[in-house]
Protein backbone atom coordinates (compact mmCIF):
# COMPACT_ATOMS: atom_id res chain seq x y z
CA UNK A 1 0.00 0.00 0.00
CA UNK A 2 1.65 3.38 -1.31
CA UNK A 3 1.43 6.07 1.40
CA UNK A 4 -1.23 8.80 1.02
CA UNK A 5 -0.57 11.95 0.25
CA UNK A 6 -2.30 14.70 2.27
CA UNK A 7 -2.57 16.67 -1.01
CA UNK A 8 -4.30 13.78 -3.00
CA UNK A 9 -7.10 13.09 -0.13
CA UNK A 10 -7.90 16.76 0.21
CA UNK A 11 -8.31 16.47 -3.75
CA UNK A 12 -10.44 13.49 -3.39
CA UNK A 13 -8.10 11.29 -5.58
CA UNK A 14 -8.00 8.76 -3.06
CA UNK A 15 -10.10 7.44 -0.80
CA UNK A 16 -9.29 8.21 3.08
CA UNK A 17 -7.98 4.88 4.28
CA UNK A 18 -8.71 4.30 8.05
CA UNK A 19 -7.26 1.37 9.28
CA UNK A 20 -10.19 -1.03 10.44
CA UNK A 21 -9.20 -2.74 14.39
CA UNK A 22 -11.28 -5.79 14.44
CA UNK A 23 -12.86 -5.83 18.21
CA UNK A 24 -13.10 -8.54 20.08
CA UNK A 25 -16.34 -9.67 21.23
CA UNK A 26 -17.60 -8.61 24.67
CA UNK A 27 -20.35 -10.70 25.17
CA UNK A 28 -20.44 -14.66 26.08
CA UNK A 29 -21.65 -17.68 23.87
CA UNK A 30 -24.44 -18.59 26.47
CA UNK A 31 -25.79 -21.93 26.69
CA UNK A 32 -28.80 -22.14 25.26
CA UNK A 33 -31.66 -22.97 27.32
CA UNK A 34 -32.57 -26.80 25.51
CA UNK A 35 -29.00 -27.43 26.28
CA UNK A 36 -28.78 -26.71 29.81
CA UNK A 37 -31.95 -28.77 30.68
CA UNK A 38 -30.36 -31.79 28.80
CA UNK A 39 -27.06 -31.15 30.83
CA UNK A 40 -29.35 -30.83 34.10
CA UNK A 41 -31.36 -34.19 33.04
CA UNK A 42 -27.91 -35.89 32.62
CA UNK A 43 -26.38 -35.04 35.61
CA UNK A 44 -29.56 -36.25 37.56
CA UNK A 45 -29.13 -39.76 36.33
CA UNK A 46 -25.58 -39.88 36.44
CA UNK A 47 -24.83 -38.41 39.88
CA UNK A 48 -28.42 -37.55 41.42
CA UNK A 49 -30.04 -41.25 41.06
CA UNK A 50 -27.23 -43.16 42.43
CA UNK A 51 -27.19 -40.98 45.36
CA UNK A 52 -30.70 -41.57 45.56
CA UNK A 53 -30.18 -45.26 45.43
CA UNK A 54 -27.68 -45.65 48.12
CA UNK A 55 -29.32 -43.13 50.88
CA UNK A 56 -33.07 -45.32 49.84
CA UNK A 57 -32.06 -48.80 50.33
CA UNK A 58 -28.22 -48.27 52.19
CA UNK A 59 -28.46 -45.57 54.52
CA UNK A 60 -32.18 -45.70 55.18
CA UNK A 61 -33.10 -48.89 54.69
CA UNK A 62 -35.85 -48.63 52.66
CA UNK A 63 -38.53 -45.85 50.77
CA UNK A 64 -40.52 -46.52 53.84
CA UNK A 65 -38.09 -45.25 56.22
CA UNK A 66 -37.10 -42.04 54.01
CA UNK A 67 -40.90 -41.67 53.91
CA UNK A 68 -40.86 -41.17 57.88
CA UNK A 69 -37.62 -38.73 57.94
CA UNK A 70 -37.92 -37.18 54.83
CA UNK A 71 -35.63 -34.15 55.65
CA UNK A 72 -33.29 -35.97 56.80
CA UNK A 73 -33.48 -38.22 54.10
CA UNK A 74 -33.33 -35.23 51.64
CA UNK A 75 -29.98 -33.79 53.58
CA UNK A 76 -28.70 -37.34 52.89
CA UNK A 77 -29.02 -36.90 49.18
CA UNK A 78 -28.35 -33.04 48.60
CA UNK A 79 -24.84 -32.75 50.67
CA UNK A 80 -22.85 -35.62 48.85
CA UNK A 81 -24.22 -34.04 45.51
CA UNK A 82 -23.21 -30.76 46.32
CA UNK A 83 -20.42 -31.71 47.10
CA UNK A 84 -19.64 -34.28 43.79
CA UNK A 85 -21.21 -31.26 41.34
CA UNK A 86 -18.57 -28.80 43.48
CA UNK A 87 -15.39 -30.94 42.74
CA UNK A 88 -16.62 -31.73 39.29
CA UNK A 89 -16.58 -28.01 38.85
CA UNK A 90 -13.44 -26.98 40.42
CA UNK A 91 -11.47 -29.70 38.31
CA UNK A 92 -12.52 -29.17 35.13
CA UNK A 93 -15.50 -26.13 35.27
CA UNK A 94 -17.52 -29.35 34.00
CA UNK A 95 -20.28 -31.89 35.54
CA UNK A 96 -20.30 -34.90 33.02
CA UNK A 97 -23.52 -32.98 31.73
CA UNK A 98 -22.01 -30.36 31.04
CA UNK A 99 -19.44 -32.14 29.55
CA UNK A 100 -21.68 -34.35 27.16
CA UNK A 101 -23.06 -31.45 25.39
CA UNK A 102 -19.69 -29.13 25.80
CA UNK A 103 -20.72 -26.30 27.77
CA UNK A 104 -18.89 -24.82 30.94
CA UNK A 105 -19.35 -22.40 34.19
CA UNK A 106 -17.48 -19.41 34.01
CA UNK A 107 -16.95 -16.15 36.38
CA UNK A 108 -19.01 -13.69 34.73
CA UNK A 109 -16.48 -10.99 35.57
CA UNK A 110 -12.96 -13.06 35.26
CA UNK A 111 -14.37 -14.70 32.19
CA UNK A 112 -12.80 -17.76 33.56
CA UNK A 113 -13.32 -20.99 35.37
CA UNK A 114 -14.62 -19.98 39.22
CA UNK A 115 -13.14 -20.03 42.32
CA UNK A 116 -14.46 -23.46 44.57
CA UNK A 117 -16.12 -20.57 47.18
CA UNK A 118 -18.09 -19.21 44.11
CA UNK A 119 -18.74 -22.90 43.07
CA UNK A 120 -19.87 -23.94 46.31
CA UNK A 121 -22.54 -20.97 46.71
CA UNK A 122 -23.82 -21.38 43.41
CA UNK A 123 -24.77 -24.95 43.94
CA UNK A 124 -25.97 -24.16 47.12
CA UNK A 125 -28.20 -21.46 45.38
CA UNK A 126 -29.33 -24.02 42.98
CA UNK A 127 -31.07 -25.91 45.36
CA UNK A 128 -32.74 -22.55 46.53
CA UNK A 129 -33.46 -22.01 42.72
CA UNK A 130 -35.21 -25.72 42.75
CA UNK A 131 -37.22 -24.90 45.80
CA UNK A 132 -38.81 -22.05 44.78
CA UNK A 133 -39.11 -23.11 40.94
CA UNK A 134 -39.04 -19.63 40.36
CA UNK A 135 -35.27 -19.62 39.85
CA UNK A 136 -35.28 -22.25 37.02
CA UNK A 137 -38.07 -20.76 35.53
CA UNK A 138 -36.15 -17.47 34.90
CA UNK A 139 -34.37 -18.89 32.32
CA UNK A 140 -36.68 -18.45 30.01
CA UNK A 141 -37.41 -15.36 29.71
CA UNK A 142 -34.01 -14.12 30.08
CA UNK A 143 -31.91 -13.13 26.95
CA UNK A 144 -28.54 -14.83 28.86
CA UNK A 145 -30.86 -17.56 29.65
CA UNK A 146 -29.46 -17.13 33.40
CA UNK A 147 -30.80 -18.72 36.34
CA UNK A 148 -31.11 -17.51 40.07
CA UNK A 149 -28.77 -19.10 40.82
CA UNK A 150 -26.29 -18.00 37.93
CA UNK A 151 -27.10 -14.29 38.68
CA UNK A 152 -26.98 -15.00 42.54
CA UNK A 153 -23.22 -16.14 41.91
CA UNK A 154 -22.60 -13.69 39.19
CA UNK A 155 -21.66 -17.06 36.87
CA UNK A 156 -22.59 -18.05 33.55
CA UNK A 157 -22.97 -21.32 31.69
CA UNK A 158 -21.02 -20.95 28.72
CA UNK A 159 -20.62 -23.18 25.29
CA UNK A 160 -16.73 -24.33 25.83
CA UNK A 161 -14.35 -23.07 22.62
Amino acid sequence: MAKQRFRDVKQKRLQCQTPTVKSTPTTNDYASTSVKIKAFLTDAFMLLMPIMYIVFYLVMDGREDFSEHKILGWIYILVPLVIIQTTFMYKTGQTPGYRAYNITLIDEHMKKKPSPFIILFRNLAAILSLLTIVGWILMFFRKDNKTLHDLLSATAVVNKR
